[in-house]
């Protein structure tokens, strides 16, 4: 389907084939979507970066919410010199997890894209997200060992690592996942009405990916290709964010046996940041 979208004029009434094409974003001549699309991007001290990660980002998604985890630079400053209709939202806790559930609950789009901000992820690729999920999944799951995937950013270790946990979801939990750790992903806003996001570190990514498949939610995988973070240093530690992902699993497989003895909520609060 294809549209053409071109602004009301002032003081007459629109038409309804007028009305019909402005409820569409238009993606290329040829192919339009009426979902509107909000990327979360949580960055901390991420100033130099973020010019790579918005000259990647189409300019048909509906908004940007960058979650600024305190930064001591000029973060924030530069995310509004490029994209004057940012949404900032200052995160009040600390982890990547927190910063994720605090952008997901300031966004106001139907699908809802999470993007890293060190620029190794292309925003060009939210295209094949988003088909994804019009197409009927609820949940666009990147994948850089799917067939058209790869990855510039993967030690020998982490890749064994990532191949061992992801084996280990897709046994206890009857997934069939070909990547696990990574956080370029999507999904339909309903989702978060359906799985409860309780984990304020990096180790949350996994956390969806389990409880998107125990919510029965229809799970499609994107190939992606990761490159290197451009600027700065990565806080990832193979061994020690390999253990925090292992403790999730063995808990959420306690938490999967005990529901089915006794099914009871399972939640916890998490301080919310303020958007601006």
């Amino acid at each position: 389907m294809s549209s053409f979208l071109r602004p009301s004029i002032s003081g007459q009434e629109m038409t309804e084939p007028s009305r019909i094409a402005a409820q569409y974003r238009a993606i290329t001549s040829h192919l339009a979507i009426t979902p509107p699309v909000s990327v979360v991007i949580p960055a901390m001290n991420e100033a130099e970066n973020l010019p790579y990660v918005f000259k990647t980002l189409p300019e048909w998604i509906h908004e940007v919410v960058l979650v600024d985890g305190n930064s001591t630079d000029n973060t924030v400053d530069v995310a509004r010199e490029l994209r004057p209709d940012v949404k900032v939202v200052k995160q009040v806790g600390k982890g990547k997890g927190d910063a994720l559930i605090s952008g997901f609950a300031a966004c106001t789009g139907d699908i809802i894209v999470m993007v890293d901000a060190d620029g190794s992820a292309d925003g060009q690729e939210i295209v094949s997200y988003v088909s994804a999920l019009v197409g009927g999944a609820d949940f666009a799951k990147g994948s850089r060992f799917a067939n058209g995937g790869g990855t510039d950013d993967m030690t020998t270790i982490r890749r064994l690592g990532n191949w061992a946990l992801c084996s280990l979801v897709n046994r206890k939990f009857g997934a069939r996942y070909t990547d696990l750790c990574y956080g370029y992903n999507a999904f339909w806003r309903h989702c978060l009405d359906k799985i409860t996001l309780d984990c304020t570190g990096f180790e949350i990514e996994t956390l969806i990916n389990i409880r998107v498949v125990t919510a029965g939610l229809k799970v499609q995988e994107v190939p992606s290709h990761e490159y290197n973070r451009i600027h700065g240093v990565s806080n990832l530690n193979a061994v020690r964010d390999g253990i925090r992902v292992l403790k999730v699993i063995l808990k959420e497989k306690a938490v999967s046996k005990a529901a089915r003895r006794r099914p009871a909520p399972f939640s916890v609060n998490v301080p919310r940041g303020e958007a601006s």
